[in-house]
């Protein structure tokens, strides 16, 4: 098979695969209600229709922004504090045998479990949402980037000290550039993460967001609008890891 046919036969099953997972959705939907009443509802057609509505809605355009705005604030916030963790714990090994433990522990601590304390000591609103979201995705960051510090090509570091750089010249020099593969690695798999929590997190009483607006559409019953949701968030959350694969593409070194 030649390199210049390779993209379009992975377009091909790509699509495939889609179409196939459609057809199982219609499946499902028919052998569960046989096409009529509820069942109809939560149907690819009766989905698609309601998801056609609701992007000619500027209000649901002011959802998805106020969910972004929310990934994006989570995601800095777990680079800010993740990323100078992470190069301090795999520069130092007694510094990486006192916090690995715990940070395994607390790592294997669902985000959503905090969901009750969280809502008790911060109240409702954006503040409890940042920090399940940060604690969701710092995890990947933090290890990649120790995982990436320990990686590093000694003789990189040797360079450095042979030249009298000083200590912000070797981060900025040598560890940062080696490490960055790493970290964006962390970035991808924090952006599957912080995107699952997220719809669950948007149920604490905020009155904006995609979780949010799941919710409204159960009480109101529409529950075609309800399914139109759920794709548009699988459709954005494909979107946002396509976009993390690219910036990978882009800046990891090769």
């Amino acid at each position: 098979m030649s390199k210049s046919s390779s993209p379009i036969v992975h377009g091909l099953l790509g699509a495939a695969g889609l179409l196939g997972l459609l057809l199982l959705w219609w499946l499902g939907v028919h052998l569960a209600g046989g096409g009529d009443g509820l069942a109809a509802r939560f149907s690819p057609q009766a989905t698609l229709v309601s998801l056609v509505e609701l992007l000619g809605r500027a209000e649901l355009y002011e959802h998805v922004l106020v969910s972004l705005k929310r990934i994006v604030v989570g995601l800095l916030l777990a680079l800010l504090i993740g990323v100078p963790l992470g190069l301090m714990i795999g520069s130092y090994r007694h510094l990486e045998s006192a916090t690995t433990p715990a940070f395994q522990f607390l790592r294997m601590i669902s985000p959503l479990s905090w969901m009750p304390v969280v809502v008790m000591l911060m109240g409702v609103g954006d503040q409890p949402i940042y920090f399940l979201l940060t604690f969701a995705a710092i995890w990947p960051i933090l290890l990649n980037t120790a995982a990436g510090v320990r990686q590093l090509d000694p003789r990189w570091l040797q360079l450095s000290r042979s030249l009298s750089a000083t200590r912000w010249e070797t981060l900025r020099k040598v560890i940062l550039p080696g490490v960055l593969g790493h970290v964006l690695t962390g970035v991808r798999l924090s952006i599957g993460i912080l995107w699952i929590v997220l719809v669950p997190c948007e149920m604490l009483g905020v009155s904006a967001g995609l979780g949010y607006f799941i919710l409204d559409t159960r009480d109101r019953l529409a529950y075609s609008e309800l399914m139109a949701m759920v794709l548009l968030i699988g459709v954005l959350g494909f979107a946002l890891d396509a976009l993390a694969r690219g910036l990978h593409r882009r800046w990891a070194p090769a």
